[in-house]
């Protein structure tokens, strides 16, 4: 739940940034990626120094990252604050995670892994539960930002995939960070010819690039260790619903019958795929028996 409201935490703080115009997106992606990175250096610092106390052993040590997670990371981020420049927060939402969702699963099913029709179901009645709480009334998305926002959830589906195969999962997402900065530096080159920028919308981009992205991201891929790929896609769902309730808690947003309903369609969906194999396997062994 930590790593899920960290995620939601970069919707919102990047809703505040971009939409009431506090700060440029090549500029916010600048702060927030380094943003990033000095915490995460600082924090790999901290535990280098107690692992010398301890006596850690070297594997412990031998994480590294990706480039392939990294390129993927800064595609993402890239293209998510572009993305919203154009277009309207709940259809944006909708495009990204639908894009990771679709990713993840067909990348599930061409490596050979299979749903029960129970898990159909539930990976179904979550994502209706989610385009019925972003869709309704929401503007039509244009081309630029419609093809942006699904490069980067395309992006962070495959980046969520990399995660599964992480061993020490600060390490890794601290060296991905780390592999993205010569392209964030020359990003933030660019970025200085046309920076709009207020101190607001820099404490907005260093707190989702510190704490809701290093931090955050830290702590995704450690509890991916414990799902398979389609569970972590169907969870991924669960982000807007926290955004939501972020904004009725922050922003004095209206509880709606529309929330609540989608809500309970998509925590339903999330538990039926989280536990339908397990289910349809019990109600197999006791036919047998």
């Amino acid at each position: 739940m930590l790593a899920l409201v960290a995620l939601a935490s970069n919707s919102i703080l990047c809703r505040l940034a971009l939409a009431e115009e506090e700060i440029d997106a090549a500029s916010f992606t600048v702060i927030r990626m380094l943003s990033g990175v000095a915490a995460l250096a600082f924090l790999l610092f901290l535990s280098g120094r107690k692992s010398n106390v301890n006596s850690a052993s070297t594997s412990e040590h031998s994480a590294t990252g990706s480039w392939h997670a990294a390129f993927m990371l800064l595609l993402y981020a890239i293209a998510f604050s572009y993305a919203y420049v154009s277009l309207d927060t709940g259809v944006g939402a909708l495009i990204l995670f639908g894009s990771v969702q679709i990713t993840i699963i067909c990348v599930g099913l061409i490596s050979g892994q299979k749903l029960h029709v129970l898990e159909w179901f539930g990976v179904g009645l979550a994502f209706a539960g989610f385009t019925y709480l972003v869709l309704p009334g929401a503007a039509a998305p244009s081309i630029l930002g419609l093809f942006l926002m699904s490069t980067a959830g395309i992006a962070w589906g495959f980046y969520t995939l990399a995660g599964k195969k992480s061993k020490n999962p600060f390490r890794d997402t601290t060296f991905n960070f780390f592999r993205t900065v010569p392209v964030v530096i020359a990003l933030a080159l660019y970025a200085v010819t046309q920076a709009d920028i207020s101190l607001r919308g820099v404490i907005l981009a260093m707190l989702s690039g510190a704490i809701a992205s290093g931090l955050g991201y830290t702590l995704w891929y450690t509890v991916l260790a414990w799902l398979t790929a389609i569970q972590a896609g169907v969870l991924q769902l669960l982000i807007p619903v926290i955004a939501a309730v972020g904004g009725i808690i922050f922003a004095n947003e209206i509880l709606t019958l529309r929330f609540v309903l989608s809500s309970v369609m998509i925590l339903t969906g999330i538990l039926i795929v989280i536990f339908g194999k397990y289910s349809v396997t019990c109600l197999h062994r006791k036919n047998l028996k």
